[in-house]
């Protein structure tokens, strides 16, 4: 596990978050879209639960964590009720309780027994009887790695289908992770046909885009990017 990101200032952030705002922007702006069409999620992973008021003060509103246990550990944490959570990492079936009552939205929805889960302990009504249904983001194995968690993009049908069987869940979107590269020009082709998934199913959400790819992202088409050491360092 790589080392917890400790010692942050207000001010570093702040101004990291600038610059990033700042890309998100130009990219947007190269694509013709209006920059205020893309969420900018810091994932906080590596970030230690006592630097969390440091982020809200610099500005960070939306959040992201990979594991379960460091989910609930950091929405309890002093700062944690400050931001709005995003479920990033790969999820597990046992987790899904877990973590259900604290985020707004799960990225990684990609597997029958994780749609299961859902069915057990998403949903609800809220006090007007209006559905207060768990989003989710339907996880796809875009460039079909092997051993790589997701959905095939030839089984996304089927498997959306299923998802909307199960109450109290509503397919917002899709999320991918490419695969890795050494330049963020690599993964254009990837977000490309993400989006043209998205959009073939009339899918408002795509999560895709990471430190190194952000702004390539964006310009394909991202509603939200998962940004991480940029803001940090």
């Amino acid at each position: 596990m790589a080392q917890l990101i400790e010692g942050l200032t207000v001010e570093r952030v702040r101004a990291n978050l600038e610059q990033v705002r700042g890309e998100i922007a130009d990219a947007a702006a190269r694509a013709g879209r209006d920059p205020a069409e893309v969420a900018l999620l810091a994932a906080v992973k590596y970030v230690a639960a006592d630097e969390l008021p440091v982020l809200a003060e610099a500005g960070i509103e939306l959040v992201g964590e990979n594991r379960a246990q460091e989910l609930q550990r950091k929405v309890a944490a002093p700062g944690g009720d400050r931001f709005t959570w995003d479920f990033i990492g790969h999820l597990q079936s046992r987790k899904v309780k877990q973590i259900l009552p604290h985020v707004r939205l799960i990225h990684s929805v990609g597997s029958e027994s994780v749609v299961r889960e859902l069915g057990r302990y998403a949903g609800g009504r809220d006090a007007g009887g209006r559905d207060t249904g768990t989003r989710v983001l339907v996880e796809v194995n875009i460039a079909g790695e092997e051993g790589k968690s997701g959905i095939a993009p030839e089984a996304l049908d089927d498997f959306i289908a299923q998802c909307r069987e199960v109450g109290g869940v509503e397919v917002a979107g899709l999320m991918t992770m490419p695969p890795l590269a050494q330049r963020a020009e690599d993964s254009r082709r990837w977000f490309a046909a993400l989006a043209e998934l998205a959009a073939a199913r009339g899918l408002p959400e795509r999560s895709m885009g990471t430190t190194q790819d952000f702004a390539v992202a964006v310009e394909e088409g991202a509603t939200i990017v998962r940004v991480g050491t940029k803001l940090y360092r």
